[in-house]
């Protein structure tokens, strides 16, 4: 259970939107506004100084490439969850997005609860991701085949075993949020849901040995 704020930083060249989710923000008590930026290079700096739970991430921010911008903002900022804003609806962008480990991708013609619960849920230890898009994107994610690279099917496969993040963790000499970004790019190359959708669906591509009894 979460029992701190959850601390945002807010990311879009338009001052207005920022100004406007800012304010649904602070209509949540357990939502903390800790920064602002409209460019890729202040996004970074403010990130990595505030180091918050969550940056809300346009997907045409300025000044930089959004892949690249997820990319250092990885590096900079390894505890962050990424959660993007975006008027496209686009299945090469949100797989390409999927692949960086963001926790949710978001149109934004999505209502005030669904970025609540998005912001929210990024933060959970599950793994899941929230997807508002449309089935077309959706429809598209399964097709790409997926390769996992060795420490995914590592850490999927304890996954599979019903173990905990921190268990996970402890077993392969990780940090927590170094499994919990595993899980989530295991999702994104799966296009899975939860991580019984993940299991079936490596287990269907090859990419792990069906579960002992």
């Amino acid at each position: 259970m979460i029992t701190e704020p959850i601390t945002v930083v807010l990311v879009d060249d338009h001052v207005i939107i920022r100004d406007g989710v800012r304010e649904i923000l602070e209509t949540q008590s357990d939502l903390v506004v800790v920064g602002e930026a409209g460019t890729s290079s202040t996004a970074i700096e403010v990130v990595a100084e505030h180091q918050p739970r969550v940056v809300l991430l346009d997907v045409e921010i300025p000044g930089g490439d959004v892949i690249d911008t997820v990319s250092v903002l990885r590096t900079r900022a390894p505890n962050t969850e990424v959660v993007i804003l975006s008027i496209y609806d686009s299945p090469h962008l949100l797989r390409r997005l999927l692949a960086l480990g963001i926790r949710a991708y978001l149109l934004k013609s999505v209502s005030r609860g669904e970025l609540v619960s998005a912001i929210r849920n990024a933060c959970t230890d599950d793994g899941h991701v929230t997807l508002s898009v449309s089935r077309r994107s959706l429809a598209e994610l399964p097709r790409t085949r997926a390769t996992l690279s060795d420490r995914e099917v590592d850490v999927l496969s304890l996954a599979s075993r019903a173990m905990s993040n921190a268990q996970i963790a402890s077993r392969l000499h990780l940090t927590e949020a170094t499994v919990k970004r595993h899980l989530s790019n295991v999702f994104g190359k799966l296009g899975a849901v939860s991580r019984i959708d993940a299991v079936n669906k490596a287990v269907a591509a090859s990419l792990l040995p069906p579960p002992g009894p």
